[in-house]
């Protein structure tokens, strides 16, 4: 196991994209957060504003940048032919999908831990800035608070998640664009059939399964009585897509020809 993690982080670390795309991940992530509290100000927002997820909110965006490093991560290796190699080197393929796994979780964790604490340092300045502060009736963003302490834990491992659930279906797709779209559609289509779907039943129904709205829940801090799934039940939603996704890609690759 120890040659076969060797060797998948050797082929990361000589591929460029992998490390832009980790810094993007962090800049798109930190960027749409700073602009979105930048812009909430204490003349348009009740206090019921939850803080903490409004500064987090980049993550909606940055996920996607995230799936795109965990896709590639497979996906690349089919494009230019490198995975029969690979797997010569490496028989045991469950192995190579193993050490695969590990890396991604690993470098997502990173990148998210960066991210998460990024925007809740900006965000909570912003927001104070603008007026939303303790004295006006607003919550801090500051990780004193065992509650945000668990929305900034809980949402870095969404972002490992959802690198875990990507290195499953470009383990299962293959293919680059293909794998790309079936992520980002399995992410943002629940968020949208949701708000379009009139039976509030049905909506919340839909919210609780979507592997992004059901994970996306570690985020709040305020309100959870209103969410349509609690935090750590949401995160354990999404854990299952990601699980299922590496399962049946395992699956799939030990059993059909590279």
């Amino acid at each position: 196991m120890t040659e076969v993690l060797r060797a998948e982080w050797t082929k990361l670390r000589t591929l460029p994209t992998a490390a832009w795309l980790l810094l993007a991940a962090v800049v798109v992530t930190v960027g749409l957060s700073a602009a979105v509290t930048g812009a909430r100000n204490a003349t348009y927002t009740g206090t019921s504003l939850d803080a903490t997820k409004l500064s987090l909110i980049g993550v909606d965006l940055g996920q996607a940048v995230v799936a795109l490093f965990a896709v590639l991560m497979v996906s690349g290796e089919y494009g230019c032919g490198l995975i029969s190699v690979t797997v010569a080197a490496s028989p045991r393929r469950h192995l190579i999908l193993i050490a695969k796994a590990l890396i991604a979780a690993v470098l997502s964790l990173a990148a998210g831990a960066i991210a998460v604490l990024g925007s809740l340092l900006i965000g909570g300045y912003l927001l104070t800035g603008n007026g939303l502060t303790v004295a006006h009736g607003y919550e801090i963003t500051s990780l004193a608070n065992a509650t945000n302490l668990r929305a900034a834990g809980g949402t870095v491992l969404y972002l490992a998640l959802i690198a875990l659930f990507s290195l499953g279906v470009a383990t299962i797709v293959r293919e680059a664009v293909p794998a790309i779209g079936v992520v980002l559609g399995l992410l943002y289509v629940f968020p949208l059939l949701g708000a379009v779907v009139s039976d509030p039943v049905w909506s919340r129904h839909l919210q609780q399964i979507g592997p992004m709205t059901a994970g996306i829940a570690i985020e709040a801090t305020r309100n959870l009585n209103g969410l349509p799934i609690s935090p750590w039940a949401g995160l354990g939603v999404l854990a299952a897509w990601a699980l299922g996704a590496l399962v049946l890609g395992g699956l799939l690759f030990r059993y059909r020809d590279v």
